[in-house]
């Protein structure tokens, strides 16, 4: 095994080095196999060597990777109308990563305040959010942790409570410099958090009132991950902004913002840029992502394959002292402890099984959209075994 001696230690990585992978699974080194529940983080949700992906890749690679965005990229154009069909906007902008979608919308938020004659806009963000590591996107997250030692941070945030429409609205009565509000459907990194219902649409009203932007962080919850393809399709709640990334790869960097109505025309040449961003190797990955998604209709299976889970995870863990609540939409699944939950990821990895830890108590499963039940329930078993280990030991 190669050794890391010349990477930066940002990660604490786990002893394990994977060779190849297969649908939901991975093996290592050692030939060992392991169910991903994990997906890369959100990111493989057609889980791995997806065969119209691979051959995506393979035969975009061999006519050309890369060009510069100054000439016209007919994949990039094509996956602009298929994006803005599925999610109901009107224009896109790619970049590389969600951070970098997230920068755009920020970006985007600001030139919207100054072209309404506010000379320091702010945009409100939410408590325990996630929205990027680039310095305007980790000041927009709601997570002391990310932020300490890179002070000073990008001003311009209006930091409230998420799931709270009354703290928003007591923003917009004594705040005349914001212009915009930037939130998560569903916090992913913050723990995954479901918002009540009417939370997204009580966010719309008031941006209209108040003639803000309602910007979605979809970078988690989007490409099918909840049941819809986007989490405010859950409520209908369409945005003026909204980024995407993850899952829309499977794997190849890319990320998008999206934009309707008035947000839609505010970038102009020379206003934003990406050297890689939706380049034809990118875009065409992209592409057959979104087809093999509505091919096998996975956007409707992740609803499916959430509540088995959810349902199997709450019975199995029912009687378990130190388990407070198994939640989520979708395939987004948190499971939230009395307690630290650290060393889960090593002893769920000593069983074979893939998944991660978040906010410190809550153990995360975001497992691949083509899950079999037989998958699914294995998923379940390792899963509530693993927490009850830990919650014994």
């Amino acid at each position: 095994m190669a050794t890391d001696n010349h990477l930066m230690p940002t990660y604490g990585r786990l002893p394990v080095n994977f060779t190849h992978g297969k649908g939901a699974w991975l093996w290592d080194t050692d030939g060992k196999r392991y169910l991903d529940a994990m997906a890369g983080v959100a990111v493989n949700g057609l889980g791995h060597a997806h065969e119209a992906v691979v051959q995506a890749v393979c035969a975009q690679a061999r006519r050309v990777m890369h060009v510069s965005n100054w000439y016209q990229i007919d994949a990039q154009a094509q996956l602009g109308d298929k994006l803005c069909a599925i999610a109901s906007m009107n224009r896109v902008f790619f970049g590389n990563s969600g951070a970098e979608a997230n920068e755009a919308a920020i970006k985007l938020a600001r030139l919207y305040g100054h072209k309404r004659g506010i000379d320091n806009p702010a945009i409100v963000v939410m408590e325990g959010s996630f929205h990027g590591r680039t310095l305007a996107t980790l000041s927009a997250t709601g997570n002391r942790k990310v932020q300490a030692g890179f002070e000073p941070l990008v001003t311009g945030f209006r930091r409230v409570p998420y799931n709270d429409l009354a703290a928003i609205r007591q923003v917009r009565e004594h705040d005349q410099q914001v212009v915009a509000v930037l939130v998560e459907p569903v916090l992913g990194e913050g723990g995954i958090h479901v918002p009540d219902p009417g939370y997204l649409t009580g966010i719309r009203q008031l941006c209209d009132e108040a003639g803000w932007l309602m910007m979605l962080d979809e970078i988690q919850t989007g490409m099918g991950r909840t049941g819809r393809w986007f989490g405010w399709q859950h409520e209908g709640a369409r945005p003026d902004v909204m980024t995407v990334a993850k899952a829309l790869g499977n794997g190849i960097p890319i990320g998008a913002c999206l934009a309707q109505g008035p947000a839609a025309e505010l970038f102009q040449p020379g206003n934003h840029g990406s050297t890689f961003g939706g380049n034809p190797l990118a875009a065409t990955t992209a592409l057959a992502v979104i087809g093999a998604i509505e091919q096998a209709g996975l956007v409707e299976r992740a609803t499916v394959l959430g509540e088995r889970i959810r349902t199997g995870l709450a019975a199995a863990l029912e009687h378990t002292a130190g388990v407070r609540e198994v939640r989520g939409l979708g395939l987004m699944i948190g499971i939230e402890l009395d307690r630290p939950a650290q060393g889960i990821m090593m002893r769920a990895l000593d069983k074979g099984l893939l998944l991660n830890t978040t906010a410190e108590r809550v153990v995360r499963l975001l497992p691949p959209l083509i899950l079999s039940d037989d998958e699914a329930a294995r998923v379940i078993d390792l899963t509530a075994m693993t927490i009850i280990e830990h919650l014994q030991s």
